[in-house]
Formats: C-alpha cells, structure tokens, sequence
C-alpha cells in the first residue's frame, strides 16, 4: 500500500539560482512543510546532474523525504534515489520498471482518464495530473479542468498529485477533487520568503486533502 505524504510536492528549477543558494532553499522548503521532491534539470549535462542529484539526495535523506528524479532513470539508479517520473514521451513504464526495479516510486503524467487508467496498469506508483492553470515553467500549457482532474481522482486507485500553476490565490478550486497532494515549483522557489510561502502552501495542501 502506498502511504507516502505526497500533499506537498515540490519540483525544482534550478535556473536562476547559484548552487548554495539552490540547495538552500531546498533546505528551508524540507524544513517547513514540503513532503516530497521531484528533481527537474532540463538543461543540465548529465555530469551537472548527478552532481546536483547528489547534494539533493543528502537533504531528503536528512529530512526522511522521498526524492524523485525527473526523465533519467540513469542518475536515479546511480544515486539511488527513491524513483523516478516520467513524462509520456519518456521510457514506457513497463520498460522504467525493468530496469529500476519493484521497490522503486514510478510517478507518471497523466492529462487523461486514458492515461491515468494506462499508467495505474502498467505498476505506476502515482500519478501527476495538470497543469491546472498557465505555468511560468513550460511555454506551451495545456490546461486541464478540474473536472478532469476529478475524474481522473476517481478513476484510479494510486494517488493523484495535481500540477501545475498551483498557488496560494487558487487552490481552493482543487477542492473535494480528491487528490492526494499538490505539485508546485514557482508557488516556492520565486517567493522572496521560501520558509513563508512553504508552511501557508504545506497548511492550504492538508486542508483541501481528503485523508
């Protein structure tokens, strides 16, 4: 049975961060509220990566938090982190769970019911649904409507994590969507008060969660 705390879900964005500063903030982010990580590096060498995937993985290690690496099951492996999500241009996940493993998370992006009920038979640990609304992260966003969200929630038995846009402002539209955690990026590395803007999400997260 799945039990990790996915209520908050931070995926991170290095680019406009120094190094320290990169991995302070990911300090302070585990320190107030977030429950999970997802490490996102779409312009890094592969070298940078796993540097970067490695100095990570010691602060989730330090606060019992599950990391996660985005697309590369090869830094994954090679740093042991706890998984990996995948996008549905990536690895098939029949193909992902040969080479990770059993115990390994596979987090998937699902838009659909089609692809959310596709990834939940294929063995996916989790699912990552959106973006809920415009993204600062990706310049092409396709939207998907709560209602959809909602019934991809409904469809599946493994957790759904919304993304997308997610904010303070709006949240309360996810609302008895029955997720089972909001995936954020922006929400906290762009505010000027990370320890802030952390706790209010990690509170506004547990309040709309259905236990």
């Amino acid at each position: 049975m799945n039990t990790l705390d996915y209520s908050l879900y931070l995926v991170t964005d290095s680019t406009h961060f120094k190094e320290d500063e990169f991995l302070l903030a990911i300090e302070i982010a585990l320190q107030n509220g977030v429950t999970f990580i997802q490490l996102r590096e779409k312009e890094a060498t592969s070298r940078q990566f796993f540097q970067k995937a490695v100095s990570v993985k010691k602060l989730t290690d330090k606060y019992h938090v599950p990391l996660v690496i985005n697309d590369r099951i090869d830094i994954a492996l090679a740093i042991d982190a706890a998984g990996v999500h995948l996008g549905q241009s990536d690895l098939p996940l029949k193909e992902a769970r040969k080479i990770l493993g059993k115990d390994k998370l596979i987090g998937i992006s699902a838009k659909t019911i089609e692809q959310a009920l596709e990834a939940q038979k294929e063995g996916a640990d989790y699912l990552g649904t959106g973006a809920m609304n415009p993204t600062s992260t990706k310049v092409v966003t396709h939207i998907t409507q709560v209602a959809t969200l909602k019934e991809i929630c409904n469809s599946v038995k493994i957790p759904v994590v919304a993304i997308g846009g997610i904010s303070l402002e709006n949240i309360s539209n996810l609302k008895k969507t029955h997720i089972k955690g909001i995936a954020v990026v922006s929400a906290i590395l762009s505010q000027p008060d990370i320890k802030t803007a952390t706790q209010k999400l990690a509170q506004a997260a547990k309040a709309i969660i259905e236990h």
